[in-house]
């Protein structure tokens, strides 16, 4: 942007050292253009909350700060500060029922950090690892009534993706990686967070009622 005027960066916090209870601000603009710059105060209700944030993928999760200042639509990508005037987080989402009051959440600032520095150092997010599935999980009456493992269902692998290079197909049940059995979808999403683009994963499937390995490596090296 042209700046019209000077204008002062913001001091970005560290949200490794929140606690729950500490004064939380949040800037936005609610409702849109009329109700800019509004602020909000409440305090840090929760950390680390992992949220489904698409109803229709259950693989869609983010680990996210919880905050009870009020976050209303178009609050979304404004700071979430603390008592210091210091960024911790990003608005990003809020539960919304008629049931529920004062539920909102921001990406920590840790979190954006790496992903702002590579925007500004390269216009893209680097060195984030993909595995190319969709799953759903397998419970345990699931796979009584279905003659399954309890894991994850593959439903979809993305043509050409790392998993389909690897010969993972749609209808294979995840039961364990790198030998650590998981179940949930968020298990296999912690394990993929925590690995680097070109580690190898060795997938065990169950096929066709068969039980076999898959090894799977991101040979990407960088998601656009």
């Amino acid at each position: 942007i042209e700046p019209k005027e000077t204008l002062t960066v913001a001091k970005l916090g560290e949200s490794a050292k929140l606690q729950v209870g500490e004064l939380a601000v949040a800037i936005g603009n609610p409702l849109g253009a009329e109700l800019s710059g509004s602020v909000t105060m409440g305090i840090i209700s929760g950390l680390n909350r992992t949220i489904q944030t698409d109803s229709r993928d259950p693989n869609s999760t983010m680990t996210l700060i919880q905050t009870d200042a009020a976050i209303n639509p178009g609050n979304s990508g404004g700071a979430l500060i603390n008592g210091y005037g210091e960024v911790i987080g990003i608005n990003n989402m809020k539960y919304a029922d008629e049931n529920v009051e004062g539920i909102g959440f921001a990406i920590p600032i840790d979190t954006a950090k790496t992903i702002v520095n590579d925007l500004i150092e390269s216009g893209y997010v680097k060195g984030r690892p993909l595995i190319g599935i969709t799953v759903q999980e397998v419970t345990s009456d699931i796979a009584f009534r279905n003659n399954l493992p309890v894991g994850l269902y593959v439903a979809q692998v993305s043509e050409l993706g790392p998993a389909d290079r690897a010969g993972m197909q749609r209808g294979d049940v995840i039961t364990a990686v790198n030998g650590k059995k998981i179940e949930t979808s968020s298990e296999l999403n912690e394990i993929k967070n925590n690995s680097k683009v070109g580690d190898v994963l060795t997938f065990t499937v169950q096929r066709d009622g068969k039980k076999m390995d898959i090894i799977y490596a991101d040979s990407q090296t960088d998601m656009q």
